[in-house]
């Protein structure tokens, strides 16, 4: 049996909507979200049952299989027009409801007479059927008298093309102008172009067939183009994904490899579960095992006893809006020893600015810190031998000051002896010889004690100091030298001067280098020039600001660059390190040295010192 092309066309067109049905129906069971997959895919259903039903009546033999036809097709269109309303609404997003809710209504009350009165909704009663021919096929067309009910069916035509003709003027409006367009204008012409044919069909009894599947598959294909457009996109976007997706896994890998080679270890905690995220190298650091889960408490009982308070105050002060911390801290693994750990981390907050997790990164810091430690150790030996030399530069005028007490007491023996050998000797004047010898020797005893202080002392001993007695112990051990240079040593340091913390040793070693390279700048200078001024006052900033200024010639300019450089020194016979020694030594306790050229001539050296306790203005 040959088909003819009414029959191909009408077949295709069932096809292509189940197809596109098929199709938009797995998709959305993949996205159940997507509603208007959905109902794209019962109106295509619609539309494939329509052009069914369009081809059986066109094939029918008798009145009766039309009539049939007809009325199941109805449901068909029944289906196809609450549909299309669903699509519109999930698919532009808009919509007046009570319009899209009066077209399903209607279209759902036109089913009872589809089935109650008469022959269908179309025809109350069909009485003949006439052949023409339709692309060199005879078809089937119906004559009969019409069924007035079937005004409710294209009352819902009508009603649909309101909605969809408002959507689309809304979603115009909000900028969407393509899919206004696109979507909703193609179904309001094309329903149109049926509603038009039904009307010139049904009740003016033109005798051309039904071909309103014609204009259901054109709309079926615009709105299966809007929709493949975002299937499209959402594959490009699929692709982009994928393309990030592995570019984010090389710089992972990349980053990986930079952790590594950098001997990193990152973790992760999740703050409200309290659980660590860590990587390998991490674990390996403080001693877990790869499977072992962590909290937060298994993490500080890795830590030493003596820093573990310290790194709970830095995580919770960076939990309570610092955001970030830096520490560093002593931990003891498993398998014994001592490890340095350098640690960086910063805390993540929701929107309510509460802490969700903190992201942190560790390394092994030991090998640093053992040479940091040697260094100081060498930084101590050299400062000693500064120290040392520096005595020795004032051997004779120390020996002077040592000198005169201990010639007092021989006097004074002297003197004591000749009373006793007196027949009556004066007993009250014996008295007085000996307190005098007393207190010549504690006053060689404290020159002998300053020297051996200022000599043993290696390692750093931070206490708080008072800045007025700190400048006169210094005074006293080049008080001798200046006497014997002509030197006067002026002091402006204002009793109520808040302490500082530093080792009393140390700053005096700063001090009294200070005060005799001021010395030293004073030997071609006339005598009535000869001071050097020691002043102390509050620098703000929580510290202390101590300065030794001279009346000499001055730093040259030169030289002032490099005047704090190991090994430079302007002296014919120095050595370069009494600088430098100095500048480490104030930078160890958290303050910072300089030099400054006097207008008048003359150098001024500045140094500060941290402060011990607060400071009351």
């Amino acid at each position: 049996m040959a088909f003819g092309w009414v029959t191909i066309i009408w077949a295709m067109i069932v096809s292509a909507c189940l197809t596109l049905a098929v199709i938009y129906f797995l998709a959305w069971c993949r996205k159940r979200t997507a509603w208007a997959n959905l109902f794209f895919t019962m109106t295509a259903v619609g539309a494939s049952g329509w052009a069914f039903g369009e081809l059986s009546m066109m094939l029918a033999g008798t009145t009766g299989e039309f009539g049939t036809a007809l009325r199941w097709g109805q449901v068909a269109a029944a289906l196809w027009a609450v549909s299309l309303v669903g699509f519109v609404w999930t698919f532009l997003r808009t919509g007046r409801p009570w319009l899209g809710w009066a077209t399903i209504g209607l279209r759902t009350f036109s089913l009872l007479p589809n089935f109650l009165s008469g022959q269908n909704l179309n025809y109350r009663e069909i009485t003949s059927l006439q052949h023409v021919r339709l692309f060199g096929e005879p078809i089937a067309i119906a004559q009969g008298v019409p069924n007035p009910w079937m005004i409710t069916g294209q009352l819902s035509l009508l009603m649909l093309i309101l909605f969809v003709a408002d959507a689309g003027v809304t979603a115009w409006r909000c900028g969407d102008r393509r899919r206004a367009l696109t979507v909703a204008g193609s179904i309001v012409l094309f329903v149109s172009v049926g509603l038009v044919e039904a009307i010139v069909i049904f009740w003016r009894h033109f005798p051309i067939p039904f071909t309103v599947s014609l204009v259901y598959i054109c709309l079926v294909v615009v709105m299966a183009y809007e929709l493949g457009r975002d299937v499209l996109r959402a594959s490009q976007l699929a692709e982009e994904l994928a393309a990030t997706r592995a570019g984010m896994l090389e710089n992972e890998h990349r980053m990986s490899l930079a952790v590594e080679a950098a001997n990193f270890g990152i973790w992760i905690w999740s703050v409200a579960r309290d659980e660590i995220w860590a990587s390998a190298k991490w674990r390996e650091l403080f001693g877990f095992k790869p499977s072992e889960p962590l909290r937060i408490d298994d993490l500080l009982q890795r830590v030493m006893s003596d820093d573990r308070e310290s790194v709970r105050e830095v995580i919770d002060k960076a939990l309570k809006g610092a955001g970030s911390y830096d520490i560093e801290y002593q931990i003891v693994p498993p398998d014994g020893g001592v490890r340095w750990i350098a640690s960086h981390g910063q805390v993540e907050l929701d929107a309510t600015g509460q802490p969700v997790r903190v992201r942190g990164a560790s390394r092994d810091v030991t090998d640093r810190k053992l040479a940091e430690h040697e260094m100081l150790l060498l930084r101590q030996e050299v400062a000693h031998v500064s120290r040392v030399s520096m005595l020795g530069q004032l051997a004779s005028a120390l020996a002077h000051e040592i000198n005169q007490p201990i010639s007092a007491i021989l006097r004074n023996a002297e003197a004591a002896e000749i009373l006793l050998e007196a027949a009556s000797p004066d007993l009250e004047e014996i008295r007085a010889i000996i307190t005098d010898i007393r207190e010549d020797d504690k006053r060689a005893g404290n020159v002998i004690d300053r020297m051996r202080s200022f000599l043993r002392r290696q390692s750093l001993d931070t206490r708080a100091l008072d800045v007025g007695e700190l400048i006169l112990e210094t005074r006293s051990l080049v008080r001798a030298d200046a006497l014997a240079r002509q030197v006067k040593l002026d002091l402006d340091v204002p009793a109520d001067l808040p302490r500082v913390r530093g080792d009393r040793v140390h700053i005096q070693q700063v001090l009294l280098n200070l005060l005799v390279n001021g010395m030293d700048a004073l030997d071609k200078t006339d005598a009535n020039r000869k001071h050097v001024t020691v002043t102390a006052f509050y620098g703000g900033a929580r510290t202390v600001e101590i300065a030794v200024s001279d009346a000499g010639s001055g730093i040259p300019s030169d030289k002032f660059e490099h005047i704090f450089n190991p090994f430079f020194t302007t002296k014919p016979k120095g050595m370069g390190m009494g600088l430098p020694i100095s500048r480490t030594i104030i930078e160890a306790h958290g303050g910072k040295l300089w030099v400054e050229n006097n207008k008048l001539g003359g150098a001024t050296f500045h140094f500060t010192l941290p402060i011990a306790e607060k400071v009351v203005q």
